[in-house]
């Protein structure tokens, strides 16, 4: 079940492997909104990274696919 809001196209097992690892999950989630072109989600991602993981984490695994919780 891939989908354009998975982590750069991936399909769904390979994002949420990738969103449980927490560095990973940083990094990509920073990289994805700068793709984005979301420069201040990506900044607040870069400093409350943490917080922001556990949230989108049980997202991701509730609705089967990432949710953009900061959409700035």
């Amino acid at each position: 079940m891939a989908g354009k809001s998975d982590y750069f196209g991936l399909d769904y097992i390979i994002s949420l492997i990738l969103a449980i690892i927490p560095f990973t999950a940083w990094i990509c989630g920073v990289v994805t909104r700068l793709q984005e072109g979301k420069i201040v989600a990506a900044i607040i991602r870069i400093f409350g990274g943490w917080l922001i993981w556990v949230i989108d984490l049980v997202l991701m695994i509730v609705s089967k696919h990432i949710l953009r919780l900061l959409n700035i």
